[in-house]
C-alpha cells in the first residue's frame, strides 16, 4: 500500500502506538490500514475410488493439476466458497461431507480450507479457469504435475485416511524452505 484510500495521503509503514506489528498508517487522517491473510476454500470431490482434479488454465501454475479451490468472496462462508469454486472450475456439483484440512501458508499470507465431498453425478466439465477436468484413481494421480504443496499434502493425507478407514480433520503449516515446501501437522 502506498496511499490512503480515505484521504489519498501517502502512507508510512510503522508500528502504531497501541500495537506490536508494522502497519500502513495514514498520518493525515490517522487511519491504520490492516492487512490480513486471504482464505482459499475448495473441495476434494470424490466419485467411488476416484478424485476429481482440474488442470489450471490460468497463472500461476498454468497447466498443472489441482483440486478445485480459490479465494473466498465477500459475503460467503468457507463452505459456500468451496462449493462455488468446485462449480466454477469443474462444473461439478458436490455434497460436502466435512471440513477436512486447514493449512496455514504464512509465506504467502493465505489459509487453505479444504472440504471432503462427494460428486452428485458425473456431469462435470472444464470451467473457464480449467483446461481439463478428470477423475483419477490413486495410482493415476499426476504427483509431479500438481500445482501446489497444499494440494499434494491434502491428497496424501486423504489417501492415507481412506486406507485407514477413518477421516479426520488435519491442520498444520506449510513452510517454504528455499525451493522446498515442508508440512508441519498440528495435532488437535
Amino acid at each position: 500500500m502506498k496511499y490512503c484510500c480515505y484521504c489519498s495521503a501517502e502512507l508510512v509503514y510503522d508500528i502504531p502506538s497501541d500495537d506490536n506489528r508494522h502497519r500502513h498508517i495514514c498520518q493525515s487522517c490517522d487511519i491504520v490500514h490492516y492487512q490480513n491473510p486471504k482464505i482459499v476454500a475448495g473441495c476434494i470431490p470424490v466419485w467411488e475410488d476416484k478424485i476429481l482434479l482440474c488442470k489450471r488454465a490460468i497463472e500461476p501454475r498454468l497447466g498443472y493439476w489441482t483440486l478445485p479451490a480459490g479465494f473466498m468472496e465477500m459475503g460467503e462462508s468457507t463452505l459456500e466458497a468451496g462449493i462455488r469454486e468446485t462449480l466454477e472450475e469443474a462444473n461439478a456439483r458436490v455434497e460436502v461431507e466435512d471440513l477436512y484440512a486447514v493449512f496455514n501458508l504464512p509465506y504467502v499470507d493465505q489459509v487453505y480450507m479444504m472440504y471432503r465431498s462427494r460428486l452428485l453425478d458425473l456431469d462435470f466439465s472444464a470451467g473457464v479457469e480449467s483446461l481439463e477436468v478428470k477423475l483419477f484413481k490413486e495410482d493415476e494421480i499426476p504427483w509431479d504435475e500438481l500445482a501446489y504443496a497444499t494440494i499434494r499434502e491434502t491428497l496424501k493425507l486423504y489417501l492415507e485416511d481412506k486406507k485407514a478407514g477413518k477421516f479426520q480433520l488435519h491442520t498444520g503449516d506449510v513452510i517454504k524452505n528455499n525451493s522446498r515446501y515442508d508440512f508441519i501437522e498440528t495435532l488437535i
